[in-house]
């Protein structure tokens, strides 16, 4: 597997859990501390620290140190390539179903009982 793609894989893992999510967007709305991120949720901070390794490792946040705390930040740029992931793949998708649906309105104009084409 390419470097790439493991890091892919280790985004979306990291993306599969909704606490992990969840914190994700709170970060989105500015740095946080383990406490803060911990508030909403009914977890213990050891839980949440470990959803945010799970996240450090992904390389989704960063954690700096701040006088006696260590507040964690969004790094954007895996999810970018993930979305880049997404994106280019939807307009794949996208021309395969536009395709298809090609195909079945050809199906449904032709009168019944004339043979399909060969290779179709």
């Amino acid at each position: 597997m390419a470097v790439a793609d493991e890091d892919l894989s280790v985004t979306f893992a990291a993306l599969a859990d909704p606490t992990r999510r969840a914190i994700l967007e709170r970060l989105a709305l500015g740095d946080a501390t383990v406490s803060e991120l911990a508030e909403p949720f009914a977890l213990t901070q050891q839980a949440i620290s470990k959803h945010l390794k799970v996240l450090e490792r992904a390389g989704l946040i960063s954690r700096s140190r701040a006088a006696q705390t260590r507040p964690c930040q969004l790094e954007t740029g895996r999810l970018d390539s993930a979305a880049d992931w997404i994106s280019r793949h939807r307009q794949l998708w996208e021309e395969r179903y536009d395709r298809l649906d090609e195909h079945l309105a050809a199906l449904r104009r032709r009168p019944e009982g004339e043979p399909k084409e060969r290779g179709t």
